[in-house]
């Protein structure tokens, strides 16, 4: 029974240490935040616009997940809800053949803040667009876009919420 007991423990010491290991921690050395990454399929890979340098992350393929984090500034007292539902209005509404979920879901991590979706099509393929709107004061909101092909970000979701809620300023 003791030795039971052993075995066990040490292969759930085991485990706990592969999952450690697997995750990777990625911290902006421009923005001033740091986020955890589920696992080593997850990618950072800076971008720059012509003006800024952005880090954008992809699990694998764009189309597989593809992660934007950006940081900005609302009126003092503007709720998230309405922060989200202005960006839906002139942001993701032209996709082609945008849906929105139609629901808005509270989100609690290291920031808490609200998650919303959308579908949308992108050469003829069926996309989705996951996003969290992470409030870090009473101006300042993180938005983590995440984008993919509607059945493989449906299946990350589990990724995309642990990302969420490891995200935090450094």
């Amino acid at each position: 029974m003791r030795r039971t007991k052993l075995l066990a423990t040490f292969v759930l010491a085991l485990s706990s240490v592969a999952a450690a290991a697997a995750q990777e921690s990625y911290t902006s050395e421009t923005d001033s935040y740091a986020v955890e990454l589920p696992s080593q399929t997850w990618k950072a890979v800076p971008r720059t616009d012509g003006v800024h340098e952005h880090t954008e992350f992809i699990n694998g393929d764009r189309s597989d997940g593809y992660l934007r984090v950006r940081k900005e500034v609302v009126d003092g007292g503007a709720s998230l809800s309405n922060f989200a539902r202005g960006e839906q209005d002139t942001k993701f509404r032209f996709l082609p053949g945008f849906v929105a979920s139609g629901k808005e879901e509270r989100f609690a991590g290291r920031l808490n803040g609200i998650v919303t979706g959308y579908e949308y099509t992108s050469g003829g393929k069926p996309m989705a667009g996951r996003v969290y709107y992470l409030q870090a004061d009473p101006r300042t909101v993180y938005v983590l876009h995440f984008t993919g092909t509607r059945d493989k970000l449906g299946r990350i979701q589990n990724q995309t919420d642990a990302i969420a809620r490891s995200f935090r300023l450094k």
